[in-house]
């Protein structure tokens, strides 16, 4: 049976056979009797290894990379990543404890974000992990639960750099931010640490994320790794380590081209050069979240009422804004744009028309696609939203009106 891949921006991970959408190589229908129950969300684990390899071959061979699970925590889609990529990446005592159950080296799993409690503390410092510390307070408290515990920690600075990423979705540096310490207060936290008997393990730099612009990510990294050198250079130390956000964005809109990662890959080259010149030893490593799985899943809801109001169109779902907010527009977006979608049973189809997917909850809110045109779709059908592997059911109100928890299936 030949298989053809959707055109349409955003969907062209996936491929079709017999007018069906394939995960991995599943009908969409077939994967749907599999699961059980709609909604769901599934991800493919080919889609999710051949975009590592992706992002390998563009980078310099001596990058590390490490993987951010705030992205997606589902804990067999770790276990994969975990198997591909250098490192883990974690934000919270549940993270951390996903990442420890793959088996993954502690010393290669870093632990960032600005309110961790003590008991966070203690175990990201009994675990052995890397310690991305955010303010002077979280200095100062490590060291004392260091010293309670008799372990010593690996801490990483985590640095708020004096610019942002230049056109990114989410800007995580520049100006007064809860994250990380003021670049101009390093050095003599730098200096804090080696008095405290904790020598800093290295410093995290990251001023943004969901950016489309490879020369706005290659001049935020060039950036980083000049402030780095600053930074050592001051406080007169080492540096084992510099980890980079890596800001790398997914297209989810009409008009969105796909990033090119290879002037990106170009210039980190480059960065590590100089970098190793002056630091020789450092190992460099960027962090993504995102753009390794954001591409690689689906989320699936099926038609239980077809019905029209005033002449629009309405498809109402099983799944809506409570499984998967940001496709409802909820979740950063000051306009509402539609993520990708299509009627993964009826791939190809040429009768088409205007539509409305929305979810059974009582809030105008709750909507999944909004005067999109898709193939014509009748009670029993399955509607997909692509671009739904970060970011989904884990950054969803779940408990919202007391609907039924989706399930998430790895192909």
């Amino acid at each position: 049976m030949s298989t053809t891949k959707p055109v349409h921006a955003g969907m062209d991970q996936f491929a079709v056979a017999g007018g069906e959408l394939l995960v991995g190589t599943i009908p969409l229908s077939r994967l749907a009797q599999r699961v059980g129950s709609t909604p769901f969300y599934a991800y493919d684990r080919a889609l999710l290894t051949q975009r590592v390899r992706h992002v390998r071959a563009c980078m310099p061979p001596d990058l590390r990379l490490h993987y951010s699970i705030k992205a997606n925590p589902m804990p067999a889609l770790v276990q994969h990543m975990a198997g591909l990529v250098d490192g883990l990446d974690v934000a919270s005592a549940g993270e951390l404890a996903t990442a420890l159950d793959t088996g993954f080296n502690p010393a290669h799993i870093s632990f960032a974000g600005p309110g961790k409690t003590d008991a966070e503390l203690t175990r990201a410092i009994a675990a052995g992990v890397s310690l991305n510390v955010e303010s002077e307070g979280e200095i100062e408290r490590a060291a004392r639960i260091a010293d309670r515990i008799g372990i010593a920690p690996r801490v990483v600075v985590r640095v708020n750099p004096d610019f942002e990423l230049k056109g990114s979705g989410m800007r995580m540096g520049g100006g007064a931010k809860p994250f990380g310490i003021d670049a101009e207060r390093v050095p003599d936290c730098l200096r804090r640490l080696q008095a405290l008997g904790m020598a800093a393990q290295g410093l995290h730099i990251f001023s943004g994320s969901q950016s489309l612009k490879a020369e706005a990510i290659a001049e935020s990294h060039t950036r980083s790794v000049e402030l780095a050198l600053r930074l050592a250079d001051a406080a007169q130390q080492t540096l084992p380590g510099l980890y980079l956000g890596a800001g790398f964005g997914i297209p989810y809109f009409a008009g969105e081209q796909r990033l090119d990662l290879a002037p990106i890959g170009d210039n980190l080259a480059d960065c590590l050069r100089r970098f190793d010149a002056a630091l020789p030893g450092t190992r460099v490593s960027v962090e993504s979240g995102r753009y390794l799985v954001g591409e690689a899943g689906v989320y699936v809801a099926r038609v239980i009422d077809r019905k029209v109001s005033r002449g629009q169109v309405f498809l109402v779902t099983d799944g809506g804004l409570h499984h998967h907010l940001a496709a409802s527009g909820n979740f950063g977006q000051v306009i509402r744009k539609n993520y990708p979608a299509a009627v993964g049973n009826r791939m190809g189809g040429e009768d088409r028309e205007n539509v409305s997917v929305v979810g059974p909850l009582c809030t105008p809110l709750d909507v999944l696609a909004e005067r999109m045109d898709l193939v014509r779709a009748e009670v029993g059908d399955l509607v997909v939203v692509f671009q739904s592997g970060a970011y989904g059911l884990s950054a969803s109100p779940t408990a919202f009106l007391g609907h039924p928890a989706p399930a998430e299936v790895l192909v």
